[in-house]
């Protein structure tokens, strides 16, 4: 019989043996190119059946009731795709195939048995083997041409149920009995499953210029991958330069480690719509280090460095120049992250009228590193922590709005026609997220707008010493809501660093520690707090109502090599209720380990005179500041149309250098600014 997996922890996850209980049809398709195994014995496009054991001659024409028996430490070499009812492998006894092929083993059209080697065997462990055990059913042992992917210094044997290049299907590197039900083309492939429950098999590879369009397919995948920076283990790969992949109506259910749903790579173009992708973590193999690592070639947990866990994201775009389109979809993972850009440079990753969520409590919505572009418009967030992880991007988020759409439609090839575009309605973008909506790690913008609805459990926008810039056009009804009261912290960055490690497969652990700095911050010499620099964390805000604090607790002054940075804030036509100010910022612990991990970005914050953390603030034409609290500033502008003001009952006072100084607007200010609330 089929192993089954006896999973308790995600009962909302379909599994293999569940899909195989529902009928399939099996309709004819131009050229047979692949058939699929629903209910026939075995496939017929590969060479004939042969079944042979250690020790026996080799026999050919295998029959329908044949059993296959392989002895501990014996060796069975098959040269050629293999059938049988029965398949017996004892402990030691292996299958093996010539050097230049792979071996796939399926039983009732599910992919199975397929072990991947340890992490520490120098390899990268990514040799796969069928495991020890009794099978029986429609057995079918796939002997394929060998698709091997190289990524960094390890190579990747893949192995696929459908492998499509710039030609078409290319048979002798498919899988044809992992593939059941529906009609597979060169060009298209419509209502087929795939199913596996082995570890490390892929199930659609598209590569090398070709271009295929997946029409409701149902992929569950149960069981580990092994690398998702090339793909390995994943539902669907589109990769290449002319690449394009288009899934349309998929249902993708992935329980494992690094077991993702979609990959492009490479300078493709992949477009879903109409789908729903669903990631849930696996068991991590017992040999990767406790503390995780930051190597890619083997990183298959999230760095806890970021204040989250998980070891699978739902997807990742990769390479140079690739997109990555999502359109009337749901995108979620366990924990970790839905939508992922990482490894890439100048890749391009949309959302359009999607649904984007953690389901496990922690994790992103999307990450963006190498100068990405990322749209999101007309998208739901339910995400555990963070909307964005920001390493170096530029991100929107705004409404769908027909030209917007019908633009990037041009701009990304997206294919939608006339009639799809008309069907998509006009939505607002709504961000639930858990504890914050950005977090910087690098320079980069943010940009949200239209009726973009933002709410966080914490923080909103959390930058840790880098040159973040926040724009938020409130014209059209967007809105920023803060959980705990902050909208914005610019802090010292409190990620600890990797640790290199030698004698060992990876080369990095995460076993830093941060530890919080006492004292107090020496004042820099060079650092300029009353102007605005370069490398500024600026934010932006035009024709919204905001009520929350603004913080800058940067030490500066030579601490981790910076001499100090400035938080400057711009207010157009808005309304802002609450303190603006430098501060002194601290940690519930004093050292954070992965232990702690939560720990990462919580602060509290005291409000303190400036030193190397300037706060500029600019209230321009209609806008009002009711201070609330003592609030620390190094300059101070104010349009002829801007007030300061206090809350009801209390008054604003407001000293430079120590001088009591009235407020007038069309002013400005400079030097050490404290504003008092009594």
């Amino acid at each position: 019989m089929l192993p089954t997996d006896n999973r308790t922890d995600h009962e909302d996850t379909t599994s293999a043996t569940d899909l195989l209980d529902r009928p399939i049809a099996n309709r004819a398709r131009p050229r047979a190119l692949i058939i699929a195994v629903a209910a026939a014995f075995a496939p017929t496009l590969l060479a004939p059946a042969t079944a042979q054991a250690a020790g026996r001659k080799k026999g050919k024409g295998a029959k329908a009731d044949t059993c296959i028996t392989v002895g501990s430490d014996e060796t069975l070499t098959l040269t050629e795709t293999t059938t049988a009812t029965c398949l017996t492998i004892e402990e030691g006894g292996t299958i093996a195939v010539p050097d230049g092929y792979s071996l796939s083993l399926t039983v009732n059209g599910v992919e199975t048995g397929s072990e991947l080697a340890a992490l520490t065997d120098g390899n990268g462990g990514v040799a796969t083997a069928i495991a020890a055990g009794t099978y029986s059913g429609t057995i079918v042992l796939n002997v394929a041409e060998a698709t091997d992917v190289t990524y960094s210094t390890l190579t990747f044997p893949f192995r696929q149920a459908v492998y499509v290049d710039a030609d078409g299907v290319d048979e002798s590197k498919s899988v044809p009995s992992d593939v059941m039900g529906g009609t597979v083309t060169d060009s298209e492939a419509s209502g087929i499953t795939l199913l596996s429950n082995g570890e490390a098999f892929n199930g659609v590879y598209v590569a090398g210029g070709g271009s295929y369009t997946l029409t409701d397919p149902t992929i569950a995948f149960d069981g580990n991958g092994r690398c998702d920076f090339v793909g390995y283990g994943a539902s669907v790969v589109g990769t290449g330069s002319g690449t394009t992949l288009v899934l349309d109506g998929a249902n993708i259910n992935n329980v494992g480690v690094v077991r993702t749903a979609v990959i492009a790579d490479a300078t493709a173009n992949v477009i879903v719509k109409n789908s729903t992708i669903k990631c849930a973590d696996g068991v991590v193999p017992d040999e990767y280090p406790a503390a995780g690592t930051g190597d890619t070639r083997y990183m298959i947990t999230v760095p806890w460095m970021l204040g989250i866990s998980g070891n699978v994201r739902a997807t990742n775009l990769l390479g140079a120049s690739t997109k990555a389109t999502y359109i009337n979809s749901s995108i979620s993972s366990e924990k970790w992250g839905a939508l992922s850009v990482d490894g890439g440079s100048y890749c391009t990753l949309t959302a359009i009228n999607s649904t984007i969520a953690n389901t496990g409590g922690e994790g992103y919505g999307s990450y963006a590193i190498g100068n990405v572009t990322e749209h999101f418009l007309g998208c739901t967030f339910d995400v555990g922590d963070y909307a964005l992880i920001h390493w170096g991007a530029s991100a929107h988020y705004g409404d769908s709005t027909k030209s917007a759409v019908s633009a990037l439609n041009t701009s990304l090839s997206l294919g939608l026609t006339s009639a799809e575009l008309d069907d998509l309605p006009v939505q607002s973008t709504t961000i639930d997220a858990g504890r914050f909506m950005v977090m910087w790690y690098a320079a980069g913008s943010v940009a949200i707008d239209g009726g973009t609805q933002v709410n966080t459990g914490e923080t909103t926008f959390m930058c840790k010493a880098v040159a973040g810039t926040v724009t938020v056009d409130g014209s059209d009804g967007a809105t920023i809501t803060s959980g705990n009261g902050v909208l914005f912290q610019l802090m010292d960055t409190d990620r600890p660093s990797s640790v290199t490690v030698s004698g060992k497969a990876w080369s990095s652990e995460t076993t830093g520690t941060y530890t919080e700095p006492t004292g107090s911050p020496t004042k820099s010499s060079s650092w300029t707090t009353t102007s605005s620099q370069s490398t500024d964390a600026k934010g932006t805000f035009t024709d919204i109502a905001l009520t929350g604090d603004f913080y800058n607790s940067v030490w500066g002054g030579g601490n981790a090599s910076l001499q100090g940075q400035n938080l400057t804030l711009s207010f157009t036509g808005s309304t802002v209720e609450g303190v603006i100010s430098a501060s002194t910022a601290k940690h519930s612990v004093s050292t954070i380990t992965k232990t702690e991990y939560r720990e990462i970005s919580e602060v509290t914050n005291t409000p303190s005179a400036v030193v190397n953390n300037g706060v500029l603030v600019t209230l321009g034409a209609g806008s009002t500041w009711t201070v609330t609290g003592t609030s620390y500033l190094s300059a101070l502008t104010l349009a002829s149309t801007a007030a300061i003001e206090a809350p009801s009952g209390k008054t604003v006072t407001l000293t430079v250098d120590g001088t009591a100084t009235t407020i007038t607007a069309g002013k400005s200010y400079t030097g050490a600014l404290t504003l008092t609330v009594s």
